[in-house]
């Protein structure tokens, strides 16, 4: 779980989080406050899942990280609470990656080796539902369309990108975490770990490095930088995509990914009354390339 808003605990679900964790409102703090509600309390971090989250998949997503303690941030129980009518799960505290710190120190070669190693782990017998990550490109536009104040320009060339995009995909029977980034992983008793198990399940492993791979397209993210956590996650034996030429395996995720990125920031924007920044600028400039792309062939 990373720190995202230092806010401190007011009433309601953050304070009943902080007694789900034993202590008391003042001795809390909020680190995420959107449709997930996240407290850090003393050692351990409460998390308030999404509404409408169903028990059984994140029980199993929960039991899953309990039994690969190598690769997964144990939970501190296999079975999610319900607190003020939305399942909660409880955590070890780790140390995340520093969001503000320097992008060439950040771990990539664990990072990468971690999400390497768990794509090379057999999913029999864990149980897990599908992975979430296509889904959340779906989401993610039903969130643009509903958006109110949405840049009208920008939202139409998300739009126009999305039906290039083939129907379904990110089947498979791997163990993928389904919604990775740097951010998601967490230096706990001197290891680095994976957290956040809620889209974690049986896909195509390649949608794990979907989203750098749209960053990298977009320029978001340094060329050096995805040569380390590429080289990386190939040398560490990651079987999603080829050591040679990983684009055939890529292309069609880090399209659909572009797509999902776009649309969040493209409603963000909408939602808080607020120009693009430049970085979402750049994702939304990638879906008009996308677009061209697609009528050319």
């Amino acid at each position: 779980m990373t720190v995202e808003d230092d806010t401190g605990v007011a009433g309601g679900l953050p304070e009943a989080l902080a007694g789900v964790a034993g202590v008391s409102p003042r001795a809390a703090t909020v680190l995420k406050r959107t449709r997930v509600t996240v407290v850090r309390a003393g050692e351990l971090v409460v998390k308030a899942h999404e509404p409408g989250t169903a028990e059984a998949a994140l029980n199993a997503r929960l039991r899953a990280a309990a039994a690969l303690p190598d690769l997964l941030l144990p939970p501190a129980s296999d079975r999610a609470l319900r607190v003020a009518g939305r399942l909660v799960t409880v955590w070890p505290a780790g140390e995340a990656v520093d969001p503000a710190g320097d992008p060439a120190a950040a771990p990539w070669e664990a990072a990468a080796g971690l999400l390497a190693r768990l794509h090379a782990t057999p999913a029999g017998g864990l149980g897990l539902p599908p992975a979430g990550g296509p889904d959340r490109v779906a989401r993610a536009l039903a969130r643009l369309a509903g958006a109110p104040g949405a840049p009208a320009a920008a939202a139409a060339a998300v739009r126009r990108a999305a039906r290039t995009l083939p129907a379904g995909g990110g089947t498979g029977t791997g163990l993928a975490h389904g919604d990775w980034h740097l951010g998601q992983i967490v230096r706990y008793r001197d290891r680095w770990l994976l957290i956040d198990v809620d889209d974690l399940g049986l896909g195509d492993p390649v949608w794990d490095l979907a989203r750098p791979a749209a960053w990298y397209a977009a320029g978001l993210l340094d060329p050096e930088l995805w040569h380390r956590l590429l080289s990386g996650y190939v040398s560490a034996g990651g079987p999603a995509v080829d050591a040679g030429d990983p684009w055939p395996e890529l292309d069609r995720p880090a399209r659909a990914l572009t797509v999902q990125l776009a649309a969040t920031a493209v409603a963000a924007a909408g939602e808080e009354g607020r120009p693009l920044d430049e970085a979402e600028q750049a994702l939304v400039s990638s879906c008009g390339r996308i677009t061209r792309a697609a009528r050319r062939q």
